[in-house]
């Protein structure tokens, strides 16, 4: 059997070409292997099935506001450890890799800008930060977006995507869905439009207050939404669920939303209800 052996000792084996981290995700839909960067040129939506991919925050901004006319509100607003919370881990701690992690920011981003030459404020939520949890600062947030709002006489714009209220800030963080509500109030009775976009994730104290109080609540594809979540719902009634319970397909069967709006359509779809409503 001595032909099988190699005898040349210099032929050398071509080193193997390492594929970098994240070039490729696979779609929980469908299956199939996406490239990264085409994915994200189609807005994190799968190309094969339209499956909606959460999308990083700062992305919304360039899909609906024209481009150079934004300006960031309120950014110098953070949360603190009001309550010198601590559990497993001290909420100080939390907070400094937040910030590191997503910069100068929090749950939410307010700014001012315009979709298609209406001038709107939009407030778009960071689910990296925490989860997106609701604590003071993003009560505090959306409440001055709604002032400057009525104000100025401009649409108002939330993007949602939260776990629901932040534990750490304990009942403070509750009292944010009063205080949203109150001044949403304030802004309805004085002819403001809201609108309401629900993206994957929308839970918790989100759903329980200015999620649902859009005059317009639209939603993304398959959008997770729901107050508890659908585990818990299954273990507390003791029963099966149905198909599709809580996406926004099934919201939208139930009059519980207004429209599923696609990504590539957002835009459009917006200024069409601004141009026809404000």
């Amino acid at each position: 059997m001595d032909w099988f052996k190699r005898k040349d000792k210099k032929i050398k084996e071509k080193n193997k070409k390492s594929i970098p981290d994240g070039l490729w995700e696979k779609c929980p839909s469908c299956k199939e292997i996406l490239f990264k960067p085409e994915l994200d040129k189609n807005l994190s939506v799968c190309r094969h099935c339209d499956f909606h991919f959460r999308m990083h925050y700062k992305n919304y901004l360039d899909l609906i506001i024209d481009s150079g006319s934004e300006t960031r509100l309120f950014e110098n607003i953070k949360s603190s450890n009001f309550l010198d919370f601590t559990a497993r881990r001290n909420y100080d701690e939390q907070l400094k890799d937040a910030y590191e992690k997503g910069g100068n920011t929090d749950s939410i981003e307010i700014y001012l800008g315009k979709v298609k030459g209406k001038s709107v404020i939009l407030g778009i939520m960071n689910f990296s930060f925490i989860g997106g949890s609701m604590g003071s600062v993003v009560g505090e947030l959306i409440s001055r977006a709604i002032v400057c709002a009525r104000e100025e006489k401009k649409p108002l714009i939330l993007i949602c995507k939260s776990g629901g209220a932040r534990m750490q800030e304990g009942a403070i963080s509750l009292m944010q869905l009063a205080k949203i509500s109150s001044q949403l109030a304030k802004f309805s009775n004085e002819g403001g439009l809201y609108i309401t976009i629900l993206t994957d994730p929308t839970t918790g104290g989100v759903t329980a207050s200015y999620g649902m109080l859009g005059d317009i609540i639209f939603a993304e594809p398959g959008a997770l939404i729901g107050f508890a979540g659908p585990r818990v719902i299954k273990q507390t009634i003791g029963q099966d669920l149905p198909e599709g319970f809580q996406r926004s397909e099934f919201l939208l069967e139930k009059g519980f939303i207004d429209q599923i709006v696609p990504r590539s359509k957002m835009k459009s779809r917006l200024y069409k209800i601004i141009d026809l409503l404000s």
